[in-house]
Formats: structure tokens, C-alpha cells, sequence
């Protein structure tokens, strides 16, 4: 990217009240077959009229064509039983019902490289594509096949690879692997999280970029980000980690949070795609404070190393609110854009 301060959403957008029931996380589709494949596709396309719109730089799908971040891309792989469900423990947060590994994982074809073509031919702006992490995958699912957390990762880091493959050959320009178990699972991250989140960005050549936030702003995120103390230090564990990788952008949660601002430093050299946006609530950030927000990382990262965007994904938000926080969020990088030049 040329522009300074290149702005970006992190993942989702709301869908539109004919696709699914707005403001609810996770809806059911309200279409079926070939209209509910053209409605997706529509909705794609809204999403991208909106960011263009609102003045974003790097354009998303906005998530339009997924029910769910992880699990719309796991219904399309060999090995998984969603009739078989289990209860498991998410995040150490809370219960869900999620479907059973019953075999050896695989992928028959890609996912969502038609839907990337789509959006590429929507847009002359970069364009980014956010897939679920190898931790995060295994994290929503129950596992009676491989009986090890780890040697499933790998597996799925080697489907993402081949993913994440098809979707830069259809000119994705940044591929966002999000991981918001890597602020959970320290010992993991450790061991073998970061070496599985290089494993699916092998061989690209596209910017990779590792999104790590504390998540939707559902209750259950709340109310454990309510038991966090007055500062929250979880990105210590895996910023020096991510800063010796070969991942090229790390996104982190920033406006609104207890996260301190200079835990950044811990990346220097690494691009920074900040959240400057607060997706836990329904007020509309000011330019000033979105211009704030970035301003105070200045002091930890490179201007021309600093991208800005959302703490999260919106999709649980009513759509003007959506689109407002968009505008807020380009006309703020706009502000202390002008500053620094």
C-alpha cells in the first residue's frame, strides 16, 4: 500500500435483513439453493458499495457469503460429521454444540475462491479475505479421529495453505488469518501455534496478515473480558512470537480496551492494523477519536507500518451503525493523515 494509514475492516459486516435476521450473530439464512448462492453474492457486493463508500482503502467481503467465520469453511471439508454434535467448551468462555472430526480432514475444492473472483471483479481496491486459524479450527470442534489438538492443527494448516493458494490466484491482495485463541492458549501458541499460522501462509505471495482480538460483542466475550484486570497483557505472549515470524501484519483490539498501547513496541518492524473502531457497542466514534487512537501507537510502530481498522467484526451490529463506524474510521486515518504530512 502507497496511501499512509491505509484504513480496512477486520472481518464481518451485518448481512441485510432479507439474507438473514439482522443484528444476531450467526443467523440462519432466510434463502434457499440457487437464490440463497445469488443472494450471498448480492449481499457481497452491498458490502463492498458500503466500504467504497464509507472511503475504506482495502476492501473486504464483509463476510456476506458465511454464516459463521470458522465453521462455513469447515462444512466444506471431508471428515467432519455436522449431524454428530458434542458439546464442547469455547475459548474456556463458554458451551457449544459443534460437529465431530470423524475422519481424516480434507478438501475436495476450494471454498471461497469463486466468491474472492467476485469480489476481486467488484472493486479496482486491494482486496483482503479473512480465513479461521489452525487453533481457533480445532478450538470449535469436537475431535474423535486424531485425539490430539495439535496433529488436527497441522492438518487444517495444510488445507488452509492450499485455501489461502486459490484465493491469491484469484488476486487476493492481503489473506487475514484470524485467531483469536492465540489470546487463550498460551502454552499452544507456544509450542505449535504460531509454527501451524506459518504453515498456512507457506509460499504466498500476498501480504499475510494474523488478526488476534478479544472478540464479538457477545456476552459471553463481556462478561470474560470483565475479569481481566485493569490492564489487559494477554498480546504479550504472542507479540514477540508473531514478531519473529514471517507473517507480515498483525491486527490487534486497541480503541475502548484495556490493552496498554505500548505492548506494540513488542512488534516493531511488523505492520500494525490497529483497532480504532469499538465493535461492543452501538456509539458512533468520532474522527477525533479514531485519529487519537492511532496517534497514540505512533510512538510504537512506524507511520508508513501502520494500517487502521475495527477491534473485531461488526456483524452483530445494525447496518447504519456499521456504515457510520466505517466513515468514522476513514475520516479519522484521514485526519492524522494530513497531521503527519
Amino acid at each position: 500500500m502507497n496511501t499512509l494509514l491505509p484504513t480496512t475492516i477486520v472481518g464481518s459486516l451485518p448481512k441485510p435483513s432479507w439474507l438473514s435476521e439482522p443484528e444476531k450473530l450467526w443467523s440462519p439464512w432466510k434463502l434457499h439453493d440457487g437464490e440463497l448462492r445469488e443472494g450471498k453474492l448480492d449481499a457481497q457486493t452491498l458490502a463492498v458499495h458500503d466500504q467504497s463508500r464509507a472511503g475504506l482503502d482495502i476492501i473486504s467481503d464483509g463476510e456476506q457469503t458465511r454464516q459463521h467465520f470458522v465453521t462455513t469453511f469447515i462444512e466444506h471439508l471431508g471428515g467432519v460429521d455436522f449431524d454428530r454434535r458434542e458439546t464442547v467448551r469455547i475459548r474456556d468462555r463458554y458451551d457449544a454444540s459443534v460437529p465431530t472430526v470423524v475422519g481424516p480432514v480434507s478438501r475436495e475444492e476450494s471454498v471461497f475462491a469463486e466468491d474472492a473472483k467476485r469480489l476481486r471483479a467488484d472493486t479496482d481496491r486491494p482486496i483482503k479475505w479473512a480465513l479461521p486459524g489452525p487453533m481457533t479450527m480445532i478450538d470449535t470442534l469436537y475431535d474423535d479421529h486424531y485425539r490430539s489438538r495439535e496433529q488436527l492443527a497441522w492438518e487444517f494448516a495444510t488445507i488452509l495453505n492450499q485455501e489461502a493458494k486459490d484465493l491469491e490466484a484469484a488476486g487476493v491482495d492481503i489473506i487475514q488469518i484470524d485467531e483469536p485463541a492465540f489470546n487463550v492458549f498460551f502454552d499452544e501458541l507456544k509450542d505449535w501455534g504460531v509454527a501451524a499460522l506459518e504453515r498456512a501462509t507457506e509460499g504466498l505471495n500476498c501480504k499475510t496478515a494474523v488478526h488476534i482480538c478479544y472478540g464479538y460483542g457477545i456476552k459471553a466475550n463481556t462478561d470474560w473480558k470483565a475479569t481481566l484486570g485493569a490492564e489487559w497483557r494477554q498480546y504479550e505472549e504472542s507479540f514477540p512470537l508473531l514478531q519473529q515470524s514471517s507473517i507480515d501484519i498483525v491486527s490487534l483490539e486497541s480503541h475502548n480496551s484495556r490493552v496498554p498501547v505500548e505492548v506494540i513496541e513488542l512488534l516493531r518492524g511488523k505492520t500494525v492494523m490497529l483497532g480504532a473502531i469499538d465493535v461492543a457497542g452501538d456509539a458512533i466514534e468520532t474522527p477525533e477519536e479514531v485519529a487519537a487512537t492511532l496517534r497514540s501507537a505512533l510512538p510504537f510502530v512506524d507511520e508508513d507500518k501502520l494500517y487502521a481498522s475495527g477491534n473485531c467484526g461488526m456483524a452483530p451490529l445494525a447496518r447504519g451503525v456499521a456504515r457510520q463506524k466505517m466513515v468514522a474510521l476513514a475520516e479519522g486515518a484521514g485526519l492524522l493523515r494530513r497531521e503527519l504530512s
